[in-house]
């Protein structure tokens, strides 16, 4: 068993980073180092109140090698959650996607490569493409890639690139594959808080194209736990795909929120469809359950759901000043 005794967080201000930040300091005596360059989706009220003791903060970029060098020889190990990650913009630009994904999962693995430090790369599940909507079989991590956006694209080179620094140069490093996580500090853009904050404000939710799609959605306090198992217990160079058995539609998770807030089903707005939208994820997380016993406790789905609705409508003033400009930004594109 790997027992880091300090650990940087790349995205660490980010929504799953901050969570896995909050979660480690919750359970574990390890000291946490957050590396966020406080993008759009980071915010350093992400991880506000936490013991100054425990962790601390680094403004900067993973494309820095310079800082790097300066933070990597400090630790012991580096989970790495910074990506560019919305679909939406890297179908509108691109590049943002390709320089930190890419370029960013590069420059930690050669400074990792460099020390001798221990890397967990988190990756998405999206890089396998989709599935069909009545196919059985769900994604393993011997499923090929087939990403179809170029922010899947990006995951994908950077899930290759640290296939290849293990095998050509040795690098101790493992990659998780998660599914669609939901819970609190999650930005608005995102398809559940979208909705939950739009219904606070009065306003009809919005779903994408026929609303068949499905995701298999996971809280982000499991996703946080699976990351830390496979961190410790992990093999290195392997790949873990973390999932709860959470499938649903994308319509059916609309319809659950409306419930909660006590509205007609129907009470919602049909929007044009994202271009290449993927039809349907499912992950199999048999490979990590066998081998590190990792079981997911947030299994209610609709019991999350509350109480994620119920942090947003605790946490107005962490959402509100960002709400505006994200649904004008989704007007321009009739969404």
């Amino acid at each position: 068993m790997f027992e880091p005794g300090r650990i940087i967080v790349t995205g660490g201000a980010g929504f799953i980073g901050s969570n896995f930040v909050r979660w480690v300091v919750e359970n574990t005596d390890t000291h946490v180092t957050v590396l966020d360059k406080l993008t759009y989706a980071g915010n350093l009220e992400n991880i506000a109140g936490l013991p100054e003791e425990r962790v601390t903060f680094a403004l900067g970029d993973v494309c820095d090698e310079g800082l790097l060098e300066k933070l990597v020889p400090e630790v012991d190990a580096v989970v790495h959650f910074a990506a560019e990650s919305h679909n939406d913009n890297s179908i509108a630009d691109s590049q943002p996607f390709l320089r930190t994904n890419v370029g960013g999962t590069y420059q930690l693995l050669e400074t990792c490569r460099r020390h001798g430090r221990r890397l967990h790369h988190v990756s998405t599940d999206e890089v396998y493409g989709d599935l069909a909507l009545d196919d059985p079989t769900r994604f393993t991590e011997e499923t090929p890639y087939r990403p179809s956006s170029p922010y899947s694209s990006t995951k994908a080179a950077s899930d290759m690139l640290v296939r290849a620094w293990v095998r050509t140069y040795g690098v101790c490093a493992t990659i998780s594959n998660c599914s669609n996580n939901y819970g609190p500090y999650q930005h608005v853009e995102k398809f559940i808080p979208r909705q939950i904050t739009n219904l606070i404000d009065g306003a009809r939710p919005k779903l994408y194209g026929d609303g068949l799609n499905v995701r298999d959605w996971i809280h982000t306090e499991d996703h946080s736990s699976a990351v830390w198992a496979i961190l410790t217990g992990g093999r290195p160079g392997e790949t873990y795909l973390v999932g709860a058995d959470g499938e649903r539609s994308n319509i059916s998770v609309l319809r659950e929120i409306l419930k909660a807030f006590g509205m007609a089903e129907e009470v919602f707005d049909w929007v044009r469809d994202r271009p290449g939208h993927d039809r349907r994820y499912a992950i199999d997380p048999t490979k990590l359950r066998t081998e590190l016993g990792w079981v997911p406790r947030h299994t209610n789905f609709a019991e999350g759901l509350a109480a994620t609705i119920q942090w947003y409508r605790d946490n107005e003033a962490w959402w509100r000043p960002v709400k505006k400009a994200t649904e004008a930004k989704y007007a321009e594109q009739g969404r």
